[in-house]
């Protein structure tokens, strides 16, 4: 979907990383070894989205951190694109719907941290009455996403935890 807007893997990457999880803040070398990339062209993309007012630049100690910038007027409008973009906002909805006693969800790993790898793993506290159609309809999200969704039935305390959904 924003591939079609954005020309630059790079830039939509940058996206995924600071609005799908608002408090991720991170830095250049950091970022370039994520997205196994180089630090040049995150850089430019970086500066790029700094000065039009994406992102807030930070020095601390001897390091430039980036973080989403809360008041810019299209945050709102970039966290939802960035959901439909990795398909979060339709699992959501699909999971929502299909769980009676759903308390929370939990977005864990690479997502978590902002990087689209293609693997959404998911922890959902709350009790499934049919599990058959929870995967039915997980396997039909999949495909309509493209990517790969996988149910954890626990958390690494180690493991990064966005909050998706809390009822």
């Amino acid at each position: 979907m924003l591939d079609t807007l954005i020309s630059s893997k790079t830039r939509i990457n940058l996206l995924i990383r600071f609005f799908l999880n608002l408090a991720n803040k991170s830095h250049l070398r950091g970022i370039a070894s994520d997205f196994n990339e180089s630090t040049n062209s995150i850089r430019i993309e970086l500066n790029n989205l700094t000065n039009a007012g994406y992102l807030i630049r930070k020095k601390e100690k001897n390091k430039i951190n980036y973080l989403a910038n809360r008041n810019h007027p299209l945050c709102n409008i970039l966290i939802d694109l960035v959901k439909k973009h990795t398909g979060v906002e339709e699992i959501i909805k699909n999971i929502v719907s299909s769980i009676d006693n759903l308390t929370s969800i939990y977005l864990v790993g690479d997502y978590a941290k902002g990087i689209d790898s293609g693997k959404i793993q998911l922890y959902i506290d709350g009790k499934v009455n049919n599990k058959i159609y929870l995967n039915k309809m997980m396997l039909k999200t999949e495909k309509k996403i493209n990517r790969k969704i996988i149910l954890l039935t626990e958390i690494d305390p180690f493991d990064e935890l966005l909050l998706l959904y809390k009822k």
